[in-house]
């Protein structure tokens, strides 16, 4: 008989823990709730654009608000306000990423909602390697500025045609961080490595690219 009672109390043991677990009643009513503007894109229009947070509803008593881009927070936009605004007059692509308003309350924890504001990438600086000579190394590095972060892709011109560079082919090495990559060249062939290169920039928006001219054939500009 002990024998068939023992899963049952194992049975309660359980269910008991697992309740223990769930929140209590009227625990997500408390919790802040924000009504946010929609996602933005960029265009090339430059026409001012607004985005807006309004706390609808807290059990607790606000402290101050602030706008942040990507986790830093926003020059002149603390206040003591539920419902919030920021505007962008120009929007370039410099202005894409990440906007978080924040909301800080009296002894209870923050809260924020995110709203994206999204551009094609526009690289904004690029950079080759100067004077290089056979065997030694080289490094090439693009930038962008627009979000999402892109996908970056390096290419060379061989015969007419740009071909794809991937870290497997030995003396090329690629690092690629969100708005930033960098092609290393390792080992020079001034017979191989000198022409035309070009680091392309895509996200889901759109996508850019530049191109570096071709260098002497004894050096590597």
């Amino acid at each position: 008989m002990s024998g068939s009672l023992l899963p049952s109390a194992l049975a309660l043991s359980l269910l008991l823990v697992s309740g223990s677990l769930l929140p209590g009643p009227g625990a997500a009513q408390n919790e802040p709730r924000i009504v946010t503007s929609e996602e933005v894109i960029i265009r090339d229009s430059l026409l001012p654009v607004t985005l807006q947070c309004n706390l609808t509803s807290s059990s607790h008593t606000l402290m101050h608000s602030y706008w942040t881009r990507n986790g830093v927070e926003l020059t002149a936009t603390r206040k003591n306000a539920s419902n919030m605004e920021y505007r962008i007059n120009k929007p370039r692509a410099e202005d894409s990423g990440e906007y978080h308003c924040v909301y800080h309350f009296v002894s209870a924890p923050k809260a924020n909602a995110t709203i994206e504001v999204k551009a094609a990438p526009d690289i904004t600086g690029h950079k080759r390697s100067e004077n290089k000579n056979e065997g030694q190394d080289a490094m090439m590095y693009c930038k962008s500025v627009g979000y999402p972060h892109p996908e970056w892709m390096w290419r060379k011109k061989e015969n007419g045609v740009f071909q794809e560079i991937s870290n497997n082919s030995g003396r090329f090495f690629i690092i690629n961080k969100e708005n930033y990559t960098e092609l290393n060249i390792m080992n020079l062939q001034i017979t191989e490595d000198p022409g035309e290169y070009e680091c392309n920039a895509t996200n889901s928006i759109g996508s850019a690219s530049v191109f570096t001219a071709p260098g002497p054939q004894n050096q590597f500009n």
